[in-house]
């Protein structure tokens, strides 16, 4: 599946993916921060202005801006780094388990979204691209 047809498709939330990849799920769950994300967002909220903090969901949620996260309230479910920002929406492989329909191996691509040299000097994060935990 390509990216851009990935960005017209649902998002389900990770908990929706568990339902068939238990232990991967498990796995992100207890080893990745990414899984963990919207944490860092809810401590720094307060410190932020709106437009900065809608700055921080683009790497800090699943979706944002690609019909996944909008706020916490309305999407909770998709407020962390889930299974779908590296593999793209997966309601319909959700739904119907065609592994035609979600991205098996994403690009590294995906990840320099936001694993990328302007924010490693801005946040001093280091990139960890094999950081899945599966």
């Amino acid at each position: 599946m390509a990216a851009a047809e990935a960005q017209t498709r649902e998002y389900a939330g990770s908990k929706a993916c568990a339902e068939c990849h238990q232990g991967e799920y498990e796995r992100f769950a207890k080893y990745s921060k990414k899984s963990h994300s919207w944490k860092s967002v809810s401590v720094m909220a307060s410190d932020l202005k709106p437009h900065e903090l809608e700055g921080c969901y683009e790497c800090h949620t699943t979706g944002y801006g690609k019909g996944g996260f909008v706020n916490y309230e309305t999407t909770p479910h998709l407020a962390d780094v889930g299974c779908e920002t590296c593999h793209g929406p997966g309601a319909e492989h959700a739904q119907t388990g065609d592994p035609e329909s979600i991205i098996r191996r994403p690009e590294l691509a995906t990840c320099e979204s936001c694993h990328n040299a302007s924010r490693v000097g801005a946040f001093k994060f280091k990139p960890l691209i094999h950081s899945g935990a599966h």
